[in-house]
């Protein structure tokens, strides 16, 4: 899909025509079923991307556009159906699917200079926590009233405005960061980039071992040894050396800095060719995969489950990032520069309609303002109208108390 593809078909339509579902044309995968697993995954994404709220809810869009119901190739379908098949469904071929995203994703995004030419691209790795009702799932149980699952992430980062998952371990919330870090660092070309709760003397040997380039936030027990002292070029960086830590023979990198709250931070890295701002920006970037954990949590409404099974919840993590991937490739094809968030909304909105009039929304030139004023006018703040309806009590503020218990006292 580009400019030029993007046709007046139902822009939904498009959107799940990119899903590669090749592999769910075998007649073998739904002998004996009356909704294809094909249908199944477009049903899942769409309503990711629509934020269908319920299984009543698909069915009421379903029944609703009819040719939503042709691209599925399906007559009608029942909640009950959809539950049964999303609790059902090996999770192993929806991570297929989501791979295939990836793949599309990686070529698309082929020749990005991640955050800078020098520093190159980064993988965040961290996780994320969803909640689920304690009565309900008693196999995710923590603690007294808390029952959760995890969804531990590798965030790719190919621009400053580019990013994208392309890993995924999903656990029970009692698997720590520690236990899933061999599943999520791998050997690759990017720089990792990681919390406290993944470095631990044996992974940052083993790391070292791979060549694997990390920038880590490391605790106060990891002793080091310095071999050698360099200047820093900012206050707010109080140390920059080179160090041995435990039995390790291969030095690294050790960056002690401040933040505005006089918090300290304690920085390893492999990364000898980066300035020691260029390692202090590495290490704020960590903050882009809890902004798109937010994101997703919030726009893909994934605190919203379709399932309390295991399975069924696994499932739908896959297909939240199945739909993020599918928005991110228009966003990429389109070469729109909007945000991720303002793209998303303006696909949501263009869904059910020609996909031509989302490009024209894309294509819209901003009226262009004359600016602010040098010298801006201070408004009279206005006394807002309550009107005769509502009950209304004045509080008063703390100073304006003081000041009349001072006028009072002369």
């Amino acid at each position: 899909m580009n400019n030029k593809s993007i046709g007046q078909e139902m822009l939904l339509c498009q959107c799940l025509s990119l899903l590669p579902t090749e592999e769910f044309d075998c007649p073998l995968i739904d002998y004996g079923k009356k909704l294809s697993t094909k249908a199944l995954m477009k049903i899942f994404v769409a309503a990711q991307l629509d934020q269908w709220s319920s299984y009543s809810h698909i069915e009421e869009k379903l029944r609703a556009y009819p040719k939503l119901q042709k691209e599925l190739e399906i007559e009608s379908i029942s909640g009950s159906q959809l539950c049964r098949r999303i609790n059902d469904f090996p999770t192993e071929m929806i991570q297929k699917m989501f791979v295939k995203i990836v793949s599309q994703i990686r070529q698309l995004t082929q020749g990005f200079d991640g955050i800078s030419k020098e520093i190159g691209p980064l993988n965040i790795v961290d996780s994320t926590e969803i909640r689920l009702p304690e009565n309900l799932c008693d196999w995710a149980f923590i603690s007294k009233g808390h029952n959760a699952v995890k969804m531990h992430t590798r965030l790719v980062v190919v621009s400053k405005d580019v990013v994208f998952p392309d890993k995924i371990v999903p656990s029970t919330g009692t698997v720590s960061d520690f236990e899933s870090s061999d599943f999520l660092i791998e050997e690759d070309d990017a720089t990792y980039v990681m919390d406290r709760g993944y470095p631990s003397r044996k992974n940052l040997m083993a790391w070292q071992e791979k060549n694997i380039s990390f920038v880590v936030r490391i605790t106060k027990n990891l002793v080091l040894y310095s071999q050698e002292e360099y200047e820093p070029s900012l206050p707010s960086i109080k140390r920059d050396a080179k160090v041995l830590y435990g039995i390790s023979n291969v030095p690294v990198r050790y960056i002690e800095f401040v933040d505005e709250k006089d918090r300290i931070y304690r920085i390893l890295t492999t990364r000898f060719d980066l300035t020691d701002q260029q390692i202090l920006e590495i290490y704020k970037n960590r903050w882009l995969i809890e902004l798109f954990f937010k994101w997703i949590k919030g726009h893909l409404k994934f605190t919203k489950i379709w399932s309390t099974k295991p399975r069924g919840i696994w499932n739908q993590m896959f297909l939240a990032l199945i739909a993020f991937g599918v928005s991110l490739i228009v966003k990429l094809q389109t070469k729109s520069k909007k945000t991720p968030w303002v793209f998303f909304r303006i696909l949501r909105t263009y869904l059910f309609l020609p996909g031509k009039k989302m490009l024209n929304e894309l294509n819209r030139k901003m009226k262009r303002s004359k600016g602010r004023q040098k010298v801006p006018i201070p408004l009279e703040k206005e006394k807002p109208s309550f009107g005769n309806v509502a009950l209304v009590k004045e509080v008063v503020k703390k100073e304006k108390r003081k000041s009349e218990r001072k006028l009072g006292n002369y």
